[in-house]
C-alpha cells in the first residue's frame, strides 16, 4: 500500500476551492492524475471527478434551467456536455485499470506537466434579468397548486379551462383562460367557495375580462377569465409607523394652510405689507408675523369649516366602505393655501369584491362633502344678503366669482345684479369655506387616475372609458379650461400622486347598473360647470364681476 509521503504532488493540487469554477477545476483533475501514485491520491480523484460531474450538471442547469437560452448557446452547451461525458467515461475505465494492475508505486516523471486543451472553460454564474427578477419579486403561484386547482374547482358545469397565461402586474399569477358554463355570478361563487375550501385563504380568485377575447360570450355580455394571485400578494399591505407619521405632518400642514386662507380673507383689514404678500405675485419676503396674530381668532371659523368639509368627505368614505367589509388607509391631507388644501390621498386597503362596492365607496366622499360644502356656500349667501349680519361681512374681490361659471350664477341670483356688479362685494366666511369646499369635491371628481372621479368612471365604464376620460381631462387641465389658475398645480398634483388607476376587484365583470352610470354622468357635468371659469365677455353680459376695472 502506498503511503502519504510516496506522493509527490504538491499541496497546491489539494486545494480544492473554486477560484477558478470550471476549466481550472478540470485541470486540476487532470494534473493530478498524472501525479497519483498511491492509494489515497486514487480515492481524491474519484471525488474530485465526482464533484466535477455534479457541478457539470449544475452549471449546466442553471444556464440553460427552463429552455430559455437562446438556440446558439443550447447547442454549445450539448456538444460540450457529450464531449465531457465521453472523456469521464475514459478516465474513470482508466482509472479502474490503474487500480486492478498498478501493485507498486510508479515511478514520477521529473518533466514538467503539459495540460492538453480541452474544450472552452466555463465563465462564471449568469443569471438573466428574468431569473432576477422571479427571486426578487412577488412569489409565484405554486405549479402544484395549479394542477390541483384545475382538476377540483374547472369541469364541465363551471369554467372548462383550455390554455393559461402570466397574471399580474409582474406575472406572478395564473390566468384560466376557456369557455364559461353557466351564469357568470352563480360560477364565480361556486368557484369562490370551493377554492376556500381546497386552499383555505391562500390565493385570492379574479374574475376579469378575457384579455384579447375575439367576440362577446355566447349567454351575453364580454367573455370571462378567472385569475389567481398569492393572497399577500394581491392585497394591500398595513400601515406603517412612518406612514401615520407623514399622515399627521401633512395634517398639521393643511391646518396652517387653512388658518392662512382664513386670515387671507380679511384682506380688506390686514396690514398694506400684508395684503402685498398675499396680492402681489413679486413679494417674496413673507411679512412680520407678529402682524397675523390679531386676525388668527377671526380666521378660525373659516378655517374650521374649510376642515369640516374635508373631515366630512372622509367619513363618507369610511360609512360607505363599512358596510362592505373594505378596508380603507388613513386620509394623508394635501395642503394647499388657495383653497386650504387639495382634499385627502385614502387608499383602499383590502380588495374591492366587485365593481358596485368601488363606485358606491368612490361617489360617497365627494357627495358627502359636496352637501356639507353647498350647505355652508348657500346659508352664506343668506347671511350676505341680510342687513343684520352686515358685522359679519368681508369684502373680496368681484372677479373671483368668476372663476366658477355654476357658482358664479348662483351668487348672481342670490345676492343681485347691483351688489355683484362691482369691484368688490360683501359676503359671509361661509360663502368663501362652501365655494372652497366644493371646488376641492369637483377636483377630486375629475375622471382622471385614482381620484374619486377616475375610481368611479373605472368602475361604471370600465377601464379603457378611464384612459379616454383621463386624457381628456388632462388636456383640459394643461390648457387651463378647467380649474382656471388652479389648474397647474392640480395636474402636478394628480401626475405625481394620483395617476395610477386602481386596481381590478375581485368581480371585475358585472355592471353597476344603469342607475349609477346616470348618477356618475349629471356628477361629472356638474363638475365641469364648477370647473368652468367665466370669461370677461360672458361674465360682463351675466353681471359677474365689474369687468371694466381690470
Amino acid at each position: 500500500m502506498g503511503t502519504l509521503t510516496s506522493c509527490s504532488f504538491s499541496t497546491v493540487n489539494l486545494n480544492l476551492r473554486f477560484s477558478s469554477i470550471g476549466g481550472c477545476f478540470r485541470e486540476r483533475i487532470q494534473l493530478l492524475e498524472r501525479k497519483n501514485n498511491c492509494f489515497w491520491c486514487k480515492k481524491l480523484l474519484t471525488r474530485q471527478r465526482i464533484s466535477h460531474r455534479n457541478f457539470g450538471r449544475f452549471k449546466r442547469f442553471s444556464t440553460n434551467g427552463n429552455g430559455s437560452s437562446d438556440g446558439e448557446d443550447e447547442n454549445l452547451s450539448k456538444d460540450s456536455n457529450l464531449a465531457t461525458a465521453a472523456r469521464d467515461e475514459a478516465e474513470e475505465s482508466s482509472s479502474s485499470n490503474d487500480l486492478d494492475s498498478e501493485k507498486s508505486p510508479a515511478s514520477v516523471s521529473s518533466r514538467p506537466p503539459t495540460i492538453s486543451p480541452i474544450e472552452p472553460a466555463y465563465n462564471n454564474f449568469q443569471v438573466d434579468s428574468f431569473k432576477l427578477m422571479e427571486l426578487l419579486g412577488p412569489e409565484k403561484v405554486d405549479p402544484a397548486d395549479v394542477k390541483l386547482i384545475k382538476e377540483k374547482l374547472f369541469g364541465y358545469s363551471t369554467f372548462w379551462v383550455t390554455r393559461e397565461e402570466p397574471f399580474g402586474d409582474l406575472g406572478e399569477g395564473i390566468l384560466f383562460l376557456g369557455n364559461l358554463r353557466g351564469n357568470r355570478e352563480e360560477v364565480f361563487a361556486k368557484l369562490q367557495s370551493q377554492l376556500a375550501e381546497l386552499m383555505g385563504d391562500k390565493y385570492n380568485l379574479f374574475m376579469v375580462e378575457e384579455p384579447n377575447s375575439e367576440g362577446p360570450d355566447p349567454r351575453g355580455g364580454p367573455r370571462v377569465s378567472f385569475g389567481m394571485l398569492w393572497k399577500e400578494v394581491s392585497e394591500p399591505g398595513p400601515t406603517t409607523l412612518w406612514q401615520y407619521v407623514i399622515a399627521l405632518l401633512l395634517f398639521l400642514l393643511t391646518i396652517g394652510s387653512s388658518v392662512e386662507l382664513g386670515i387671507a380673507s380679511q384682506i380688506n383689514r390686514l396690514p398694506p405689507e400684508v395684503v402685498k404678500y398675499f396680492t402681489d405675485p413679486n413679494a417674496i419676503e413673507p411679512p412680520d408675523m407678529q402682524l397675523l396674530y390679531p386676525f388668527v381668532e377671526s380666521a378660525l371659523p373659516l378655517a374650521y369649516g374649510v376642515l369640516g368639509v374635508q373631515l366630512f368627505h372622509e367619513v363618507g368614505h369610511f360609512l360607505a366602505a363599512f358596510p362592505k367589509k373594505v378596508k380603507l388607509s388613513i386620509p394623508y391631507f394635501i395642503p394647499n393655501i388657495t383653497l386650504g388644501n387639495f382634499g385627502a390621498i385614502t387608499q383602499f386597503k383590502s380588495i374591492l369584491p366587485d365593481r358596485k362596492t368601488q363606485v358606491d365607496i368612490s361617489l360617497a366622499g365627494p357627495f358627502a362633502g359636496a352637501a356639507l360644502s353647498f350647505s355652508m356656500f348657500a346659508v352664506g349667501l343668506l347671511l350676505s344678503s341680510n342687513p343684520e349680519a352686515a358685522g359679519d361681512l368681508v369684502q373680496v374681490p368681484s372677479m373671483l366669482f368668476q372663476g366658477s361659471l355654476l357658482l358664479g350664477l348662483i351668487s348672481r341670483a342670490t345676492l343681485g345684479y347691483v351688489a355683484m356688479h362691482a369691484a368688490t362685494v360683501s359676503i359671509h366666511p361661509l360663502v368663501i369655506a362652501g365655494w372652497c369646499g366644493l371646488t376641492t369635491s369637483a377636483f377630486n371628481m375629475l375622471p382622471v387616475g385614482c381620484l374619486d372621479g377616475g375610481r368611479a368612471v373605472q368602475g361604471a365604464f370600465g377601464k379603457n372609458a378611464l384612459i379616454g376620460f383621463g386624457l381628456t381631462t388632462y388636456t383640459l387641465l394643461g390648457l387651463g379650461v378647467l380649474g382656471g389658475p388652479l389648474s397647474l398645480p392640480w395636474g402636478l398634483y394628480v401626475l405625481i400622486c394620483q395617476r395610477t388607476p386602481e386596481k381590478p376587484c375581485l368581480n371585475d365583470v358585472t355592471e353597476v347598473g344603469t342607475w349609477r352610470r346616470a348618477v356618475l354622468t349629471v356628477a361629472i357635468f356638474l363638475v365641469a360647470l364648477t370647473l368652468l371659469p367665466v370669461w370677461d365677455e360672458l361674465a360682463e353680459e351675466l353681471g359677474i364681476g365689474l369687468v371694466t376695472t381690470f
